[in-house]
């Protein structure tokens, strides 16, 4: 029970942040008495619980750009100029959400197992780090979301499906691409995060009905994944919160420099036999 909370708190805090939660959940359990990994199921399930605070905090958003989506596409309407761009929001979700969804349901043995070592995830630590400071650092600072078109949905989308690399970091990948195309952080940063919701909930609730029908989600009891996931949604939407205030101020720079050095420490306690990959 404890291991299950200290993860849904590690889930919490690192959901949002371009560090991968994947990675540090599966580096932190390495280190727990049992030294197991905790599972993509066990992650997939947690990750409910910080998309679950997405949906809290940007909740007039998401409800404006449905019910705009839903007039246009379903009901056929004539949309007013202000609920053209949400109509056209909830499209470019969708498109931005086909790779992930594509890749992630034909992969899902592979992303299962062989992507779990930990040699794996401390180079995509390192690499996808130097990449996010690179877009950060030369992407230009001057498109807002208004000017998301769909190839640049179809990209965001490649992007996130890199994040069934542990190690990648959904918002890093998104955010790097957004970076890359022009957007400021904000604005990357903001559809990092609704990208995030059909993907999240999607291998979330995909995983969660597979584990009810066994015993356990890998190392931990369905009772002590509902409690890391609701954990991981408090802590979670105070990350939120916090750094939107961030990005609007300061660059990714320490994100990038705690990777490469995560990355660092982990090959070199893999390569000592400190831990097992």
């Amino acid at each position: 029970m404890f291991e299950s909370i200290v993860l849904g708190i590690v889930q919490g805090l690192t959901e949002f942040l371009p560090i991968s939660s994947s990675a540090h959940q599966r580096i932190v359990g390495e280190f727990f008495s049992n030294a197991q990994d905790p599972g993509a199921r066990f992650t997939a399930i947690t990750q409910i619980g910080t998309e679950l605070a997405v949906l809290i905090f940007f909740r007039n958003d998401i409800k404006n750009i449905l019910l705009a989506w839903f007039n246009q596409a379903v009901m056929r309407k004539d949309l007013t100029s202000d609920q053209k761009p949400l109509a056209r929001m909830g499209w470019l979700i969708i498109i931005g959400s086909l790779p992930i969804g594509i890749l992630g349901y034909f992969g899902r043995d592979i992303i299962t197992n062989d992507f779990r070592s930990l040699w794996l995830i401390a180079s995509t630590l390192i690499i996808f780090g130097v990449i996010l400071g690179l877009a950060d650092h030369y992407g230009k600072k001057e498109k807002g979301l208004s000017e998301l078109n769909v190839k640049h949905g179809i990209l965001y989308g490649l992007a996130q499906s890199l994040a069934l690399i542990p190690g990648v970091s959904r918002s890093g990948a998104t955010i790097a691409m957004g970076r890359y195309l022009g957007y400021t952080r904000e604005a990357a940063l903001r559809y990092s995060f609704l990208l995030a919701l059909p993907a999240v909930f999607g291998s979330g609730f995909y995983q969660l009905k597979d584990a009810f029908g066994s015993d356990a989600s890998n190392v931990f009891t369905l009772p002590q994944t509902f409690i890391a996931t609701a954990i991981a949604f408090v802590v979670g939407y105070a990350v939120i919160a916090w750094l939107l205030k961030f990005v609007t101020t300061k660059s990714f720079m320490p994100f990038i420099i705690y990777r490469i050095a995560l990355g660092t420490t982990v090959l070199v306690l893999l390569g000592t036999g400190v831990i097992n990959p």
